[in-house]
């Protein structure tokens, strides 16, 4: 069953538990809120990127605990598999919600490169910012061009950065195409790139209902997210990929190639993906 398909039985069925989902998750969400945010504006500041807590920049430290909390807060066990590369490395990452972020800052701290409208989100858009995420102008090539330079300097200067080069969130369905440009970064700063499959499901399966549905907005999705059943979240951090004098199409299709199989989907392209990654 696609997904679709499986959006339209999802919403032919009655969620009686609804209610009492939201009466659980909205006062722990508000707690969280309360708690975790003054704290987050004390530590995330320059001072306590000079501090540490068990090796850690504190300021990083804060940073995925928050996130792993606020993760709970909607009702997801997150699973991990593998380990994330240490140091300065290009992340990679297929994309289905707003959740990806935080999710992935719930395991490694890692700035992020996100489209220009998560900065106005509520809550994950500050966040977004204050934990050194490069913000860019989707369409806008001279906006590529200055995030590729702030991503190659922060890699030079010894910290992660995590991509979505699929561009949009999708369905989950499939992996669509990477888009090659963006792993120039890797060659430039000569760092590895670490492919991460992220999947929100039970038994190893995507579900659907967890990805923006068509024309839904972020408040939309954030709302029906949080009422949502329970469910496991899992981060797969894959063998990590050496430059090695790859060309970048080649480690983007590597990169692609490692997900899909993590998320047991097929490693299968549109004649015409082939072809814009080939341009790309």
């Amino acid at each position: 069953m696609n997904a679709t398909a499986d959006n339209a039985v999802t919403a032919a069925r009655p969620d009686r538990l609804r209610p009492l989902r939201y009466l659980w998750r909205t006062p722990l969400l508000l707690l969280h809120l309360l708690i975790a945010l003054p704290l987050a504006l004390l530590v995330i500041n320059p001072l306590g990127a000079r501090l540490r807590i068990g090796g850690q920049r504190l300021d990083h430290w804060m940073t995925s605990w928050w996130s792993r909390w606020l993760v709970r807060c909607f009702g997801f066990r997150v699973r991990r598999y593998g380990a994330p590369q240490t140091g300065a490395a290009l992340f990679v990452a297929n994309h289905l919600s707003w959740l990806d972020i935080e999710l992935l800052h719930s395991q490694a701290f890692m700035c992020f490169v996100a489209k220009a409208e998560i900065s106005r989100w509520p809550l994950v858009g500050w966040l977004a910012g204050r934990a050194g995420t490069i913000y860019h102008q989707r369409g806008s090539g001279h906006s590529l061009a200055a995030v590729m330079q702030h991503v190659v300097e922060r890699l030079r200067n010894g910290l992660p950065v995590g991509v979505f080069p699929e561009g949009g969130t999708g369905a989950g369905d499939r992996v669509r195409t990477f888009h090659a440009r963006i792993f120039q970064v890797a060659l430039d700063a000569d760092v590895p790139v670490q492919p991460v499959a992220l999947l929100y499901g039970n038994e190893g399966r995507q579900d659907p209902t967890v990805a923006f549905a068509p024309g839904e907005s972020f408040l939309a999705n954030f709302l029906r997210v949080l009422g949502g059943p329970g469910m496991t979240a899992e981060v797969h951090f894959c063998t990590p990929i050496a430059v090695n004098g790859e060309g970048r199409r080649r480690m983007a299709e590597r990169a692609r190639s490692e997900i899909c199989a993590a998320l047991g989907l097929p490693d299968t392209l549109e004649r015409g993906s082939r072809a814009a990654n080939a341009e790309d």
